[in-house]
């Protein structure tokens, strides 16, 4: 997983680095999750503007920016090595620069390309949040993937209320919602416009892995249920095979001594005297 990361950018500061650099590295990841949820609604801001950059989308990417920039100089500063750090963060970097490119340049409505390029851009933020998110999203943990869960159901739901023109109330939206992210499709409701299709296609992603992961959970429960009652039996077995051999040693060891006292040779005197013929 850690080659796979360093491949991809996301290697992080190196063990070897500055004690500090590892150290603020730590904290300053979430502060990078956090600057790249902005990127979800600044792309919707300007999805939604009627003509060139909508104000809100253009500082929302301004401010991803500055972020990001101000993280990735600041453990570059700490590094001993600065310039293999940015290289290990070749990600990092390219979300930087990416949200320059988004904050300056935009033509409304969206061309072909930039269309293409919009989309690549969300879904490399994407995959930067799940990446720091993928110790908290294990299949151990159910109660936080259910809550993840519900809250991306009520968000999107919020969104089809706002992007599309067919959903009329929050629970409509809520119900878009819930069918995209089950990948059920009833065809009582489908996404119209270009916004809340993209919106359905990042829930769909989304809600397909989420339930993924909670399915998982749930059996994982249950798997875990029989390995303790296996384990348990186990150790009593152990327990009660270490009593056996103890036992068995001490039976074994008390006839060791019994059959020693046993054998032991008798020295027995010659009532004749030595032997004439033997040397003195």
């Amino acid at each position: 997983m850690k080659e796979s990361l360093r491949v991809a950018g996301l290697a992080g500061v190196d063990a070897h680095d500055g004690a500090r650099a590892v150290q603020t590295w730590q904290w300053m990841q979430w502060a990078l999750f956090a600057f790249s949820l902005l990127a979800i609604p600044a792309f919707y801001f300007e999805l939604a503007a009627e003509s060139g950059l909508h104000p809100a989308g253009r500082a929302l990417y301004a401010c991803m920016f500055t972020g990001f920039g101000a993280v990735l100089a600041r453990v570059a500063g700490l590094s001993h090595k600065p310039q293999r750090f940015l290289v290990r963060n070749g990600y990092d970097v390219l979300i930087t620069a990416g949200a320059v490119a988004s904050a300056a340049w935009g033509i409304s409505p969206w061309s072909s390309v930039e269309w293409v390029l919009r989309i690549l851009f969300v879904g490399l933020v994407a995959v930067r949040i799940v990446v720091s998110l993928r110790s908290f999203f294990s299949p151990g943990r159910l109660l936080p993937l259910l809550v993840t869960a519900a809250l991306l159901v009520a968000l999107a739901g919020a969104g089809f209320y706002w992007l599309e023109p067919g959903v009329h109330t929050y629970a409509e939206g809520v119900w878009l919602a819930f069918e995209s992210s089950a990948t059920v499709g009833y065809g009582d409701m489908a996404p119209t416009t270009p916004a809340s299709r993209v919106l359905a296609a990042f829930v769909v992603l989304l809600g397909y892995g989420l339930l993924s992961l909670v399915f998982a959970s749930i059996a994982a429960i249950f798997v875990e249920q029989e390995e303790r009652i296996l384990r348990r039996e186990m150790h009593r077995d152990i327990k009660a095979l270490r009593a056996e051999i103890a036992a068995l040693r001490k039976d074994v060891q008390a006839r060791g001594a019994e059959a020693g006292v046993a054998g032991a040779p008798v020295e027995t005197v010659n009532p004749a005297g030595p032997d004439p013929g033997e040397s003195h």
